[in-house]
């Protein structure tokens, strides 16, 4: 049985606004929960907190991140696809 997640409690949840560093920690296999669009210029990604995130993350914003460039390309193009289709 899996553990209900708060999306509310920070222990439980790694979030970012930045849509390149979502869709590296997609290529990186850590899994998104939801996209929140309470505000209409910008939207929450709401990834389960999993060991190595912030790391992950921290390696993104200092150019210092691998990820394969198709894949890459495919995880932004599915969340372009989430954030314009509500």
């Amino acid at each position: 049985m899996s553990k209900k997640i708060s999306i509310g409690d920070p222990s439980s949840v790694f979030t970012t606004y930045d849509l390149g560093c979502s869709t590296a920690l997609l290529c990186a296999d850590y899994e998104l929960l939801t996209v929140e669009k309470n505000d209409p210029r910008k939207a929450l990604f709401v990834f389960r907190k999993q060991r190595g995130i912030e790391e992950t993350a921290n390696k993104y914003f200092a150019d210092k991140l691998e990820v394969k460039a198709r894949s890459y390309f495919d995880h932004l193009k599915a969340l372009k696809n989430k954030l314009y289709s509500r």
